[in-house]
């Protein structure tokens, strides 16, 4: 009898489309619910793994702007912490790169050839080239942006300048050197293949004046949330004056802007099931007045309050859990298939909708938490059956002799 009630004859067309859309309205808000949520934790994921992926989860850097120099049992103190599984002795300095009449500024990171090999997220993804005759002093391993922004190639030479000069009679003069391009690599972080040039450490320490110092050491953990647990034993294996970054405090804006967001957008994105709920209300309402003279003839022939609001609970509740599947199969189909949705909408409208340079990663990512889908789901079923108990109720209240004498 509810499914009945549902089905539209001409009479009752429109409440049957007002179901329509309720029913649309709740799978639509289910199925972007879960895209946008699943959006924003792969987003979230891919850059953490990127990010920790070439970045250590601790930084130890000597105070001032100094130089860390006799760092070697520094090194062995902190790598027999528990669970530290490497610590990288590190020089950054900032260069401009020049190669024919193209100029850019960049990044140098400098590290021993070793520990470049483990640092899995860049020799893993040496695009053209290879790490050989990386530890000879006289090559750099680029990123594929950054090599096309200077119209370079494995063997060509870049040109590096220094700010941080010699000083001569006449002034500074900048320090400039020319490097071998010994490699490519592509992270898919336009941060890195846009801006960082890696050289061997012993090469930085001589084109920078650093003598045997180093400018911080990055501490790998064996993972972000075993790094932060041990803080403490970190502190007690530094017995030197230093500053010490974990990995929120480097990022803590950016990180905590990604939640900021995605909480607001759990929230913005809810509204349009509770729109559909309204929908579901007004719908089963105008049922409700439409069917009042058959609720009278039912409650005379017998029908209990009860049956007559588990009819009209049972019409509401069906459009919810109907939409509420709808949304689901939408959501994790479209997550599943999300870049080539991207590729395909791209490729129709010939625009691009996820730019490298604006969101950091070169594919759109998406995550799916089992759980977030479940509360996801059962919070839109909640909301659609809640909306079907004013309906119901009043539908069950209704005097008969009243519905007839108005008929």
């Amino acid at each position: 009898m509810a499914l009945r009630y549902l089905r539209a004859r001409r009479q009752e067309g429109f409440i049957s489309v007002i179901a329509l859309f309720s029913f649309l309205g709740i799978g639509l808000g289910v199925a972007t619910l879960i895209i946008v949520m699943s959006v924003m934790n792969g987003f979230r994921a891919d850059l953490l793994d990127r990010i920790l992926g070439m970045n250590g989860h601790y930084e130890v850097k000597a105070p001032e702007n100094g130089l860390l120099v006799d760092y070697e049992p520094l090194v062995e103190r902190l790598s027999a912490v528990r669970d530290v599984v490497r610590v990288t002795p590190l020089i950054e300095g900032q260069v401009m790169a020049t190669a024919g009449k193209q100029a850019s500024g960049a990044l140098v990171r400098a590290m021993s050839p070793d520990q470049l090999e483990k640092l899995s997220l860049l020799s893993d993804n040496i695009v053209v080239g290879s790490l050989k005759g990386f530890n000879d002093g006289k090559e750099i391993i680029l990123g594929h942006r950054f090599a096309r922004t200077l119209g370079v190639s494995v063997g060509d030479k870049v040109k590096l300048l220094s700010p941080k000069g010699n000083s001569t009679a006449f002034g500074t003069f900048p320090r400039v050197k020319s490097y071998r391009v010994a490699g490519l690599f592509n992270t898919g972080m336009y941060e890195y293949d846009s801006g960082y040039i890696f050289m061997p450490l012993s090469a930085a320490q001589t084109y920078f004046r650093h003598g045997k110092g180093v400018t911080s050491l990055e501490v790998f953990a064996t993972d972000p949330d075993r790094a932060l647990a041990i803080r403490a034993d970190i502190i007690n294996a530094i017995n030197i004056r230093a500053y010490i970054y974990d990995w929120q405090q480097s990022r803590a804006s950016f990180f905590n802007a990604l939640e900021v967001e995605r909480n607001v957008m759990f929230l913005i994105l809810t509204l349009i099931i509770l729109v559909a709920a309204f929908n579901i209300i007004s719908s089963l309402i105008m049922l409700v007045k439409d069917k009042g003279r058959d609720v009278a003839i039912l409650r005379t022939m017998g029908a209990t309050r009860g049956m007559i609001m588990r009819v009209f609970f049972i019409a509401g509740a069906s459009v919810g859990v109907v939409g509420t599947m709808f949304g689901f199969a939408l959501g994790l189909g479209f997550c599943a298939n999300i870049d080539e949705i991207k590729n395909l909408i791209e490729g129709l409208t010939g625009s691009e909708l996820f730019s490298a340079e604006i969101y950091f990663l070169s594919h759109l990512p998406a995550k799916v938490d089992p759980a977030e889908v479940t509360t996801v789901v059962i919070m839109a079923l909640v909301i659609s059956l809640a909306a079907t108990i004013y309906p119901s109720w009043r539908a069950a209240r209704l005097d008969p002799v009243e519905a007839l004498r108005y008929e």
